[in-house]
Order: structure tokens, then sequence, then C-alpha cells
């Protein structure tokens, strides 16, 4: 084969489409408002649902997209809506009571299990969606919807919501009835208004998913593929008011050597959170003292790297309503409440016959508050604010003489974000971040903007973001320290080829540390991916994936190579619901800047190949299997290291499963940071095995 030949596949490569583009106006569903009252028990019997609106004739999107739903498993849906909120009705048929997929599996847990789902873009933007999902148990999950970038998930299943449902099993299949309140959701303040809608059901057994609204799977993107519910009235929507105040006390014991220190301590909390629904679109949450003992604990992990760990967030208050704020990746809440920043200083500040008694680890809030909300025009706004007290540690002498040493000032955070809808699934925004410590620690600011553009036909998409840093009063000239960076990124989001093109900086002085989540800075990256996809089932397989990854990195100033890396994947769904996938990949030797500790110092890393292969068997089975390999060499000293990972899990019934995971991960030869010895970095050989 000729240049000429190879140049001309690979653009025909490139710019292949295929007629995945929804040709097709969105479907229409007028809105009917009813006055009739309405039992939420599951069984559809109510006089209402006579006179509602019908959606029914479903078209298949996993595993044969654009295959029409047979009659015998056919679904019919209800829609409509009150003073108070949407009723939601659907009857989905099946062969007989046994093909109905059902396992108890928990809030938001999908489990085996078939279900239906709604989906209502309440601003009718095409960015901003929510969720619905029942099972035919009656277990709720919910998330919100947002287009999938670079930039953000395309779900939230931390959010939940009030509602209501019920189900009822048939010998012909199960039925659904869903309340939904206005209180739950968010929505604006016209008279009339459209909203986007589309609904999903799910078959198990068969791995099937259907939708109202035809869902292209080459599409970029759920709701750009939406129907519309038309001329909804809703008029003045009821009050959102809610005080939860609550009382905590604790009784600790912590038996101790020293008999100066005690072994019993106690303590007593109260306060109150507030949720307020300002109008249709914006809700305020306040809480005052707050008292998170009860929250989940973190895991203790073992941490070897140069960077800190990053927790989830277990907090009700930080993982409700707070989408908006994660724009730019710019909010850990983990900061607030968090470690004292003058916390490692104590030990400087000892004098020669003192020692440490008490130093916390987490700082106590007074209080925050947080709005957030989208405007008729698709301008969302969120304002964060919280407030922690000041933190202490006490140290000792020898003579038991205490006294105290700030580790934290009095603290206020603070976040503005702006979010403005455009045309074409494309969004601005803007967010302010701000930390203001009282006394001479540090303050701290940081301001960004993003943009994420798409073409009409929602097959191209370009975006990217621009960021600085700003460090105050530091040093004791009180300095402000100036930092930047940037992202850009542009690709063919649609379409059987799909590619993304990533450029990512950061200058020296660039930290956003305080508010976000920060590793480091002083880097240029280049990074792309390229993918293709066979979504149209075969004698084989029902979809198969192939993509190729790379990566390159330099320290920005002084320019030096960072780091490589190249890989190519690819997973499949067999005829029979197994999933199977492979991947291999190589890294030359790089240069880390990190991990010594030491600024000015790097260590020279090794080469690597490496090489993964994993198969899950059919979910849907009593018995479930999955195994994972992966395997790496070093060049460095031929280190190695595999990982094995075997899961099992078997279901009796509906309500009762026994489930069994092992994961092993040698590796020989690892080399990572030991110490620093005077002027001397170390450096140390080990072996490690990691059994869970």
């Amino acid at each position: 084969m000729n240049f000429k030949k190879i140049l001309l596949s690979l653009q025909l490569l490139f710019f292949s489409t295929v007629a995945f583009t929804q040709t097709k106006p969105p479907l229409e569903l007028p809105a009917y408002k009813t006055t009739k009252p309405i039992k939420i028990d599951g069984l559809l019997n109510d006089e209402a649902w006579k006179d509602a609106p019908v959606m029914k004739d479903m078209t298949e999107f996993r595993r044969n997209p654009g295959a029409k739903e047979r009659f015998a498993t056919r679904t019919i849906a209800y829609l409509m809506y009150n003073e108070t909120g949407i009723y939601f009705g659907t009857y989905c048929y099946e062969n007989s009571k046994d093909s109905i997929a059902k396992e108890l599996s928990g809030r938001d847990g999908f489990g085996t299990n078939d279900y239906v789902g709604l989906t209502l873009d309440t601003y009718y933007d095409k960015l901003n969606g929510f969720e619905y999902f029942v099972t035919p148990l009656n277990e709720q999950w919910d998330a919100k919807m947002s287009p999938p970038s670079p930039n953000s998930e395309s779900e939230d299943f931390s959010w939940n919501a009030v509602w209501e449902s019920n189900v009822a099993i048939h010998n012909d299949g199960w039925s659904l009835e869903m309340f939904i309140p206005f209180s739950a959701i968010r929505f604006g303040n016209k008279d009339v208004q459209d909203w986007g809608l589309n609904i999903t059901r799910r078959r198990r057994t068969s791995e099937e998913q259907y939708t109202w609204n035809p869902i292209d799977p080459r599409v970029n993107g759920f709701l750009t593929q939406e129907a519309v519910w038309k001329g909804l009235s809703i008029g003045k929507p009821p009050i959102r008011l809610q005080f939860s105040p609550y009382f905590s006390s604790y009784i600790n014991h912590f038996p101790s050597p020293d008999p100066v220190v005690k072994s019993w301590s106690s303590s007593v909390n109260g306060g109150m959170d507030v949720k307020f629904g300002i109008n249709q679109a914006f809700t305020l949450d306040m809480t005052l003292i707050p008292d998170f003992g009860q929250v989940q604990s973190d895991n203790q992990q073992l941490n070897l790297s140069p960077f800190e760990i990053k927790y989830a967030e277990n907090r009700p208050f930080f993982t409700e309503g707070t989408e908006l704020f994660g724009k730019g990746n710019l909010f850990y809440s983990r900061r607030i409440g968090g470690f004292p920043v003058n916390y490692i200083t104590v030990q400087d500040q000892l004098q020669p016959n003192e020692h440490i008694v008490k130093n916390p680890v987490e700082t106590k809030l007074i209080n925050a508050t947080k709005i957030s909300g989208r405007t008729q025009k698709g301008l969302g706004v969120g304002f964060f604010n919280a407030l922690s007290n000041p933190q202490y540690a006490i140290v000792e002498d020898d003579s038991y003489r205490q006294r105290k040493i700030e580790t934290n000032p009095l603290t206020n955070y603070n976040i503005l974000v702006l979010n403005q809808s455009l045309k074409n699934n494309s969004s601005i925004s803007l967010i302010n971040t701000n930390v203001w410590r009282s006394g001479k620690t540090y303050d701290a600011n940081v301001t960004a903007a993003l943009f994420d553009f798409n073409d009409k036909k929602n097959r191209w998409n370009y975006g990217g973001e621009i960021a600085s840093s700003n460090i105050f009063n530091t040093g004791q000239n009180e300095k402000t320290i100036t930092g930047f960076s940037s992202k850009l990124y542009f690709g063919k989001s649609s379409g059987r080829f799909t590619f993304i093109i990533n450029q990512s900086l950061s200058n020296a002085k660039y930290n956003s540390r305080d508010m976000g989540y920060f590793t480091f800075n002083n880097f240029l990256d280049h990074s792309m991916y390229m993918g293709y996809n066979w979504l149209k089932p075969t004698n084989w397989y029902n979809k198969l994936f192939l993509n190729f990854n790379s990566f390159y990195s330099r320290q920005l100033d002084p320019s030096r190579y960072r780091s490589a890396a190249v890989n190519v994947n690819a997973n499949t769904q067999l005829k029979n619901l197994w999933n199977a996938g492979a991947m291999v990949g190589y890294e030359p030797e790089y240069n880390d800047f990190n991990e010594p500790r030491v600024e000015g110092r790097f260590f020279r890393g090794w080469k690597s190949a490496y090489g993964n292969l994993w198969v899950e068997s059919n979910d849907a089975k009593k018995y479930k299997a999955n195994i994972n390999l992966f395997y790496l060499n070093r060049s460095l000293f031929n280190g190695f290291m595999y990982e094995f990972e075997f899961f099992h899990r078997y279901r009796f019934n509906d309500k009762f499963s026994i489930a069994h995971e092992l994961g092993i991960e040698p590796q020989v030869n690892n080399i990572g940071f030991a110490s620093i010895d005077g002027n001397d970095i170390i450096f140390g050989r080990r072996d490690r095995n990691e059994i869970e």
C-alpha cells in the first residue's frame, strides 16, 4: 500500500461518521394537570391515570441501538402533575413473573435489578438534569445529570432528594407509581414552561435498555437527545422551609500511662441545620455549630507518596447541592474544618523542657452557608461561606505548666461560582475561592474562568480553563505570590471514531491547596485519546471498543523532561453477556521532581512495560465471578509487580447473597523515598506485599 492510500485511509477513519445525528425532531408530551386524587401504591388503578398522556413504543440503545421493543415486553408510561408535584407511572410487561430481575441492593445501588428511570431537564438547557430510578423491589436511587466533559462527571449519585414511590408485581410484569414534589427539584419561574424529558427501562437478564426518545450511543450526551414536556403551568410553588435542631453528647475513654493525662473526657454539642427555598430555583442551606461525630470515618491508608491522600467527603452538608462548586476542581470540601494550617510548626516552637500534650488534627466549624440555583435564563449561581474557630495545641513543661500554641487562626472560607448555560450544550463559568485567616497567617485567593463549547450537531468539542492564584502576607516582608495555570482541549465527541487532545500547564508559583486538592505545579502536559467503537451486535459480540492513549510531560521552568506513557486498550461485551478487556502499555525512563522531597533534586526513574487482562461473567446470573490480572516489569534492579484480583458472588434469592473478594499485589525491588540525612536524600529498595 503506497503513502497516498495510507493517507486516504487515515482521513476516512478520522472523518468517518454514520447517520448517528438525531435527524428527527424530539418527541413531545403535552403537560396535563390533574385535580384528581392519586394513591401511590404502584397499581395504576386510580381514575386520574386514565386521563394522563401516554408514552410507549420505546427504542433500544443497549444492546442493539435503534431496535424497537418487543410487544411481549413493552413499556407503557404515564406522566402528569398537580399543584404540589409530578406523578409518573409505568407498566413494564414481561414474559412471566419469573422474568423480572430483582435484588435488594440499597439506596443508590443498581445491583442486578430491572429498573425504570425518569429524567427531567427542568430548565430545558440540555445541561442540567434530575434522574429518579425505581426497581421492582421499590428501591430508589437518584442523581443529578450533566453532560460528560473533561471538567465534569455526567452523573452525581451523591445527590439525594425526598420523593415517593411504590411498585406492584403482576403475572405479566410489574408496575410502579412515583410522586416527585416540586420542593425536591429546582426550576424556572415562567408562567408556562417546557421541560426536557426522557424515560429509560432496563431489562437486566438480557442487558437491554430502552428509552422513549431514541438515544444514539455514538452521540455525546444523554440530555442532548431528550424529549420535550410542553406547557407546564405550575403556579406558585409551596414554601420550602426545614429546621433540623440536634443535640449530642460524647463520653470518650483513652487510657494513658501518664497519670497527669485524663483517660476520660466528655462533651456536649448542640446546633441546627436550616434549609430554605428562596424561590423555585434557589435554595439556602445553613448549618450552625455542626456536629459531624456520626459521620463515617476514613479508612487508614499507608501513604508512601509525597502527596496527601484525597479522602471522600462523607458529611451530608458538603455532598448535597454542591455540583456547581466542583467547577474547575478548585474546591476540596475536606479543607473546611480540616487539618490545621500550622499543625506541623508546633514541634519547632517547643522549648527544651516542653512536650506536646494535645495537638488536634481538625478544626471546629462555627457555621457554614451555601446558596445555589439557576435562573430561567440559564445562569447558575453558587455561593458558599464557612467560618471555623481558632485551634490550639497544648504543650507542657517538666513542671506541668501548660501553654497554648495556635495551630489554626479564626478562618473564613468563601466560594462564588457563576455558570452560564449556552446553546448547543455549551457553557462558560467563573469561580473564585478565598481563604481569610486572622492574624499573621497567610491568606489565599484563586480565580478561574472555564469554557466548554460544542457545535450544533454535538460532534466537536472545544474547551479550556485559565486560573490565577494569589497567596498574601507570606514571609517577613508580607509578599504576595501569584501563579497561573491553564488547560485547553479539543476533540470529536460523537461518532464511531472519537478523540480528544489536551494541554495543561502550571507555573512554579501556582497553588490552589488552601481550598482545593493540590499535588504539584511547574509542568507542561500533553495528552491524546483516540477511540473507535463497534456498537452493532454481531455473531460473537454485542459491542466492542478500542482506544489509544498517550501522555507527555515536561517541567515548565526550567524546561526538562518529566515523563511519558502510551497504552492501547480493548474491551468487549460478548453475546453471552460476559465482559472482557485487555491493555498493554509502555513508559520510558522518567524524572520525578517530587519524590526526593527536596526542591531542585529529582529521581531518575525506570522504564516500565505492563499488561492487563480482565474477565467478568454475566452479572444477571446467580453466580458471578470477576478476574483481573496485571503485570508490570521495571528496568531498574529487575523490579516487577503483579496484581491478582478475584471477586465472586452467589445470590441465593432476592434478599440474600454472599460475596467474597481477594486482592494480592506483591512488588519486588520497588524503589522509593526513605528519609533525609543532612544533605543526603536516602532512597530504599523494598519488597512490598498488599493483600486485601
